[in-house]
């Protein structure tokens, strides 16, 4: 018995030895990877000299050198026996710290190619400009300008004027104004004829658009007190009429243009909102959403009420969109009566909200164009791309599939796929546009991996997986981009 015990002790000393000197021998090797590591005045002396960063100030020189060293250090400690020796050659870190410089150095908004068939996509831009509203935007950003300064009295202006007048020419009101997104035109009218008054919406009309931001939000931060009526799919003049007190301020109307609800609906029409204000004494109010100054039925689409028709029906005020379905940049425009409007415009909070003189620039130009629909279809992109006929979209689809074909290579293979694309923005949501993609498949890379490579190409390709293949709806993507996506295949390729 005691052998055995004298035995088993020496085992387990010789055990606890061994795990010793692995112990010592692992941390000795830890400590001889961090003392390679190089210090910041040695690094940027190898590099300070390189003229390819001698327009680079020293500060993002030496702040990306420390930023490498600290990775380099954070990897060692993670993994030691695993890292990589040759990561710490002169050669590698100093490869690594112009890679950071680089990124340092790049803007993070940048041009990409929207392959994605989604025409007014929020996570890439929205809608994108005329060339004749971004050459105006570019000339009131480059030179002075009458944003608030009236040239024919000599004296200062309104910046709302730049607009107003084209804005009723189309819409048919009698006097508009434009702030810096939907949300803030919904907010400032709410706030101006609703604070500490009850507001009565449908229940079907409490939306949620972009962001999280949720219509019963914004009318709490404008002071409104919500008052819902009927059911989220079913409501009628009755309950509007039975909702109205002396506490109501409001009628409100909100378009459901990024949601459908189908089946057995009602609900109250605009022109029955109208009359019933009218009757009852109150303003009434319908917020569109992703407005449009076009009947897209006639191209084709589907119908989405127009700004003329809410003006039409004697609304109060109307909110909407200067970009999405219209086509210009963000914004957000308020139209209605001159009454209503003259106290919107008195609001303190419209300071707050005021778009820049870039925005209003384009937003004139674009404006300008729906004088003549034809030719705001012809030159706005939203409205060029959501209308395109199908053999268009076919030729530019076929163009790319043999652009690719040239890429002289046996891994990669392309072809053509019918599918659909999207109007997006909020808007359209049943919408389904008939349309022509490119597949890609290349040999020993997934399509995610593919996705992923193109993400993070000079100028970044974003498209969409669909059965194992990298698709691109050649819909969203202009004729110049063309060889652009293919240098990107060629660059993944090599």
């Amino acid at each position: 018995m005691l052998q055995a015990l004298y035995i088993y002790n020496i085992n387990r000393y010789i055990s606890g030895q061994t795990i010793m000197r692995e112990s010592n021998s692992a941390s000795n090797h830890l400590q001889e990877l961090l003392r390679k590591l190089p210090a910041v005045d040695t690094l940027l002396a190898q590099i300070i000299e390189d003229p390819d960063l001698k327009d680079v100030p020293r500060a993002v020189i030496i702040d990306s050198i420390r930023k490498s060293i600290e990775e380099l250090r954070e990897a060692i400690r993670r993994d030691p026996a695993g890292f990589a020796g040759s990561d710490l050659a002169d050669t590698a870190v100093q490869a690594r710290v112009r890679n950071k410089v680089k990124a340092a150095m790049s803007e993070n908004l940048v041009r990409l190619v929207n392959a994605t068939g989604v025409v007014v996509h929020t996570n890439l831009g929205r809608s994108l400009l005329a060339e004749d509203a971004v050459r105006h935007m570019i000339e009131a950003a480059e030179r002075y300008s009458n944003l608030e300064f009236d040239l024919s009295t000599g004296r200062r202006g309104s910046r709302y004027t730049v607009v107003e007048d084209i804005l009723c020419e189309i819409s048919g009101a009698e006097a508009g104004m434009v702030v810096n997104n939907n949300a803030a035109a919904v907010l400032l009218a709410l706030d101006t004829l609703a604070k500490d008054r009850e507001v009565i919406v449908s229940r079907g009309e409490l939306v949620e658009i972009g962001g999280s931001f949720r219509i019963p939000d914004i009318m709490a931060k404008s002071g409104g007190i919500l008052k819902e009526v009927g059911t989220t799919n079913r409501t009628h003049l009755h309950d509007y009429e039975r909702a109205i007190n002396e506490k109501t301020g409001l009628l409100l109307k909100v378009h459901a243009s990024n949601f459908a609800i189908v089946g057995f609906t009602a609900s109250v029409s605009l022109r029955e909102m109208v009359a019933l204000g009218a009757k009852r004494g109150l303003p009434v109010m319908e917020d569109l959403g992703s407005g449009t100054f076009v009947d897209f039925k006639k191209y084709g689409l589907m119908k989405e009420p127009t700004v003329q028709e809410s003006i039409a029906a004697g609304v109060d005020v109307v909110t909407f969109s200067g970009d999405k379905l219209l086509g210009g940049p963000q914004g957000g425009i308020l139209a209605g009566t001159r009454s209503v409007m003259e106290k919107i415009k008195k609001n303190p909070l419209t300071r707050a909200l005021r778009i820049d003189k870039m925005t209003l620039a384009a937003l004139e130009t674009t404006l300008r164009f729906y004088r003549d629909e034809a030719r705001a279809v012809s030159v706005i992109p939203t409205l060029s791309m959501l209308t395109c006929p199908l053999s268009h979209i076919r030729e530019k689809a076929e163009a790319l599939h043999r652009q690719l074909g040239m890429i002289n290579t046996a891994r990669l293979s392309s072809g053509l796929a019918d599918s659909v694309s999207k109007a997006g923005g909020g808007s359209f949501p049943l919408l389904e546009i008939p349309t022509i993609c490119v597949t890609i498949r290349i040999d020993g890379i997934s399509a995610a991996k593919i996705d992923r490579l193109l993400r993070n190409a000079e100028i970044p390709v974003i498209g969409r997986i669909e059965e194992d293949a990298f698709i691109m709806d050649v819909r969203t993507v202009m004729a110049d981009e063309i060889e652009i996506i293919c240098n990107a295949v060629r660059q993944l390729l090599d």
